[in-house]
Parts: C-alpha cells; sequence; structure tokens
C-alpha cells in the first residue's frame, strides 16, 4: 500500500541491539490473544500470525516499521502496534501488530508459507512475473484508476534492492512454487 506511514527505519533496531554474528534471519510475531481477535479462536491457522525476512533485507534503507498513518497514531486494523513496510515486496511480508522480533540463524517459515508453500515462498513477491499460481501478479489495480496496470518488479525500488536477491533468479523462477 502507497500511503503515507510514519516510523522508523528497522536498520536502527539492529544498531541498537547488536544481532550475533550467525543470525541471518529476522522472524516477527503479532500479538496473540483470542479473546480479543476472535479470529484467533480459529484452529485452521497457525497462531500467533509470524513472518520472515533476511537481515540484509532488514538493513535496506528502505525497511521501516509503521508506528502511524495519514498523520495519526497507527490505528488497530492497519496494524498497531508496528507493521513492518518493505516497499518493494506485495502482500504478505508486510506484517502487522508485532510484539516480539527475534533474530535467528535458521530461516523462518511464516503462516502462509507454512498454510500454502506452494503459494507464499518465502522468496515470493518481488518479480510479478513469477505468477501465483491461481493469479497473474503482472498487472495491478490503483484506487482512483480504471483498469489495471503493469506491475513494476520490486514495485519500482529495483535500483535500491536487487542486490539483494542477485543469484536467486534462477531460484526464484524454480523453486519458488514447489
Amino acid at each position: 500500500m502507497t500511503v503515507p506511514w510514519a516510523g522508523f527505519p528497522l536498520n536502527k533496531i539492529l544498531s541498537l541491539v547488536e544481532p550475533k554474528k550467525d543470525a541471518k534471519f529476522l522472524k516477527f510475531e503479532t500479538f496473540y490473544n483470542p479473546e480479543i481477535a476472535l479470529g484467533q479462536k480459529q484452529n485452521w491457522y497457525p497462531w500467533p500470525y509470524q513472518e520472515g525476512i533476511t537481515i540484509e533485507e532488514a538493513k535496506n534503507e528502505l525497511s521501516f516499521l509503521a508506528t502511524g498513518i495519514y498523520g495519526k497514531k497507527l490505528p488497530n486494523q492497519n496494524g498497531a502496534p508496528l507493521r513492518l513496510v518493505l516497499p518493494w515486496k506485495y502482500g504478505f511480508k508486510s506484517i502487522k501488530s508485532i510484539v516480539k522480533i527475534s533474530f535467528l540463524a535458521e530461516r523462518p517459515i511464516g503462516l502462509w508459507e507454512k498454510l500454502a508453500p506452494n503459494e507464499y515462498g518465502f522468496w515470493a513477491n518481488v518479480n510479478p512475473k513469477v505468477s501465483h499460481p491461481r493469479w497473474s501478479q503482472e498487472t495491478e489495480q490503483q484506487l482512483g484508476i480504471d483498469g489495471r496496470i503493469p506491475t513494476v518488479k520490486y514495485n519500482g525500488y529495483e535500483e535500491q534492492v536487487s542486490y539483494l536477491y542477485k543469484g536467486l533468479e534462477k531460484t526464484l523462477q524454480d523453486k519458488l512454487f514447489r
């Protein structure tokens, strides 16, 4: 979503906590309270919701944690207290309501990857040419505009982030959707 977010760079956390040298990934976890969030009573989702990114993605200057939107404090429906925003990724990697961040040596498996690994692989949603098994990601609908427009690779941030995926192009195309 392209909206006026407020927040702070994710790499600021990295500079404050100084992760161990073997940390290669960050795992984010949402709050879990089925008495408040009634949907969490559903037993077919592996609650709490978790998502992961590489430490290199976290270090990128574009990665940030949102604390506000439209000049106001971030409301619950938009992911309070913290929401991960990676402007070059689409959709499910923007985990909401973060209450815990862990630094890991091994790649974490996120909720959607657990549920549908053939649709939501760890490296998914950076290249619109790699189609989702049930729909094409090559076009998108912008609010306020009739019709669809071409989706730009890395959401238009290729110059700033393509180095994060160097050497993965073949892997992304061959193994993204197992």
